[in-house]
């Protein structure tokens, strides 16, 4: 049970790495940047489950607020400042969502896999679009309106979104067996 647990924290680490790599692989427009993050967290927590996929998660922000550059936009503890951190912090509900769901669901088949995936972007956005609107209008004294924080928080984020969740359960239907054997 032990050699379980430990490959369990590596791969969760391993996930965190990918999170953090998944930041630089980006398509900047403003408030928040379009990065490969999710597809990292939709597949930590599809073959790591609920708990483990959420602590990679954790791993990842607490390493970035330790002051080490993973985000998009650098790293440390002012980082919670950025527009951005809700969605980071969505992460991990999401991860944790997306794999309970999953387990819910049993069967790696595409739609179910799809279904966990896209319940786990509903929870990134449900944490972030407030984050970015209590960022922009209380601390940065930048208003803006509901309207905008919709637009360049969800909506440019809707078509990337889908093709992530259809790219994850496409090959985490694949790879998931073999995968589930060496966890």
């Amino acid at each position: 049970m032990k050699n379980s647990k430990t490959k369990m924290l590596v791969l969760s680490a391993l996930f965190a790495a990918l999170t953090a790599v998944g930041a630089f692989i980006r398509i900047p427009i403003p408030f928040v940047p379009v990065t490969m993050q999710v597809i990292f967290v939709s597949f930590a927590a599809i073959l790591l489950g609920p708990y483990y996929g959420a602590l990679s998660q954790l791993v990842y922000i607490f390493t970035g607020l330790s002051g080490i550059p993973v985000f998009a936009k650098g790293g440390g503890i002012t980082y919670v400042f950025q527009p951005s951190f809700g969605f980071l912090i969505g992460f991990v509900f999401a991860a944790y969502t997306t794999g309970r769901i999953f387990e819910i669901l049993k069967e790696a088949t595409f739609k179910n896999i799809f279904i966990a995936v896209m319940a786990g972007q509903i929870v990134i956005y449900a944490v972030g679009l407030p984050y970015l609107y209590a960022i922009n209008n209380y601390y940065l004294s930048q208003p803006m309106p509901l309207d905008k924080i919709f637009y360049f928080g969800f909506s440019l984020f809707a078509v990337s979104g889908t093709l992530t969740a259809v790219i994850v359960s496409y090959i985490s239907e694949i790879i998931y067996k073999r995968i589930r054997s060496f966890v």
